[in-house]
């Protein structure tokens, strides 16, 4: 795709940075929610009497609803429009997170989980879809996803601030109030400065959105019962097979439907493949990674909810400047280059965690492990993101948007179902974690997706598709 204005282009009636402004609160609420989520669930737990496998689930059923329905919540953007679907799905977010507030029991909560990722699969692929059409040129996309990601960066920069400051000191109830606020405030914004974007003539595919959904849930609590009652157990076994069969429907499903949800064709380009194997991946890297963190901080060296969100500040700080350093780095070597360079950055920060002996409170080891790891996720969320949506054709962007975002949350709540099952196992019968073992299992998920990355480099495309 050249540098020439794509067709569907939207002009804000506002000036484009302050329409980012607005846009950007979508991805700023979602990882400033998980952020302080994370750091208050040792409060919740306490809070509402529950095991470490119960706490997974708590965690894992907002990942599940957000990752089973954010393809639909793509498509929904295409046929309906971005700037509606955007609205709509903040108005189901805030609602949820007051829910997930008053909450007294942890069936409640988990109801409400559902609901703020619900809320967030309706919003995310409309927010990225309306900044893929205020920027239509591939240069401009791949800076305007650099900021992108690094308001990822800033929303967990503040969140794991807030959520240790929150939780010490108001209570875990108060990490769903903080996100209502911003919510309001940019919402507000992109309802002033975007115009309606009409949507594209289309049917919705309900079946693949039940089949997809079941797969990832069914998927997801398998693994998660497998923490409590084994691997072998029958609830973990007829919950892994429900999913993979599930998935296997919807394959079928979406190549026999006139609307797929997916059309299957987009799959045929392999920057597509890659940035969607590699982002699922990282997904399920990042999500476990701020799952287990908070707790071994807070169990095993002893620090309090502050202290440990104060000490993740390099994390999220070196996400922003990965974030920001990642279109550079892709326009000096290629993004086909620059996604494994993230990504042995990233494998090295896991590797320096998995060996550091610090035993107690924060120390300069455990601070250069996460240096690495803040810069490895930054380059590598950007750069893969960027490999799988800067061409996307008139009409597409909702989709591989929609896939991306799906990928990334698909891979967090298989993926921390999975290494949850694995570490909690490990622990044997005390019902705590394993943590070594998580973030063994952390670096493996990164090795994988740099394998994955360097097949693309090995079997170049034309460089009018890579760069």
């Amino acid at each position: 795709m050249s540098d020439e204005t794509a067709p569907g282009t939207v002009r804000p009636r506002l000036p484009r940075g302050v329409a980012m402004v607005g846009l950007a609160t979508a991805m700023f609420l979602v990882i400033l929610d998980n952020a302080m989520v994370n750091l208050a669930s040792r409060a919740i737990r306490a809070g509402l009497g529950l095991t470490a496998a119960e706490l997974t689930v708590v965690v894992g059923s907002y990942l599940v609803a957000f990752a089973g329905l954010l393809l639909l919540g793509g498509r929904l953007a295409d046929v309906l429009g971005s700037r509606r679907m955007f609205l709509g799905g903040m108005v189901v977010y805030l609602t949820a997170s007051l829910a997930c507030a008053l909450a007294t029991s942890s069936s409640v909560l988990i109801a409400a989980r559902i609901g703020q990722g619900a809320g967030a699969a309706l919003v995310m692929p409309a927010a990225l879809s309306l900044v893929l059409a205020i920027h239509p040129t591939p240069a401009e996309r791949t800076r305007a996803l650099g900021i992108w990601g690094a308001i990822a960066g800033f929303g967990s920069l503040i969140g794991v601030f807030l959520g240790g400051t929150l939780t010490q000191v108001l209570g875990w109830q108060s990490v769903f109030l903080a996100p209502v606020p911003f919510g309001l405030a940019g919402a507000l914004i992109v309802w002033r400065a975007i115009p309606s974007v009409p949507g594209r003539p289309g049917k919705f595919d309900a079946l693949g959105a039940i089949t997809i959904s079941v797969g990832t849930s069914g998927l997801a609590l398998g693994m998660v019962t497998a923490s409590d009652a084994g691997w072998g157990s029958p609830g973990t076994i007829i919950g892994i097979a429900v999913g993979l069969l599930s998935l296997a429907a919807f394959v079928a499903v979406e190549r026999r439907s006139e609307h797929p949800l997916v059309p299957l064709h987009v799959f045929r380009r392999k920057p597509v493949i890659t940035s969607n194997l590699v982002v699922l991946l990282l997904g399920g890297t990042l999500t476990s990674l701020f799952f287990f963190l908070p707790q071994y901080q807070q169990q095993e060296l002893g620090m309090d909810p502050l202290t440990s969100g104060m000490t993740q500040l390099p994390i999220a700080g070196m996400i922003i400047v990965g974030s920001v350093l990642a279109p550079l780095l892709a326009k000096a070597t290629g993004v086909a280059r620059a996604l494994p360079i993230g990504l042995v950055v990233l494998l090295a920060g896991f590797v320096w965690l998995v060996l550091d002996r610090t035993a107690s409170g924060f120390s300069i080891s455990l601070a250069g492990a996460f240096l690495l790891i803040g810069t490895g996720l930054g380059l590598g969320l950007v750069n893969a993101t960027a490999m799988g949506v800067k061409d996307s054709a008139p009409g597409e962007s909702g989709l591989l948007s929609g896939l991306i975002n799906a990928a990334q949350q698909l891979g967090g709540a298989v993926g921390l179902a999975a290494l949850a099952g694995i570490a909690i196992g490990a622990a044997g019968k005390t019902g705590d974690i394993a943590f070594t073992t998580a973030f063994i299992g952390e670096a493996a998920l990164v090795l994988i997706a740099l394998a994955i990355s360097l097949v693309r480099v090995v079997r170049p495309q034309p460089a009018a598709v890579l760069s």
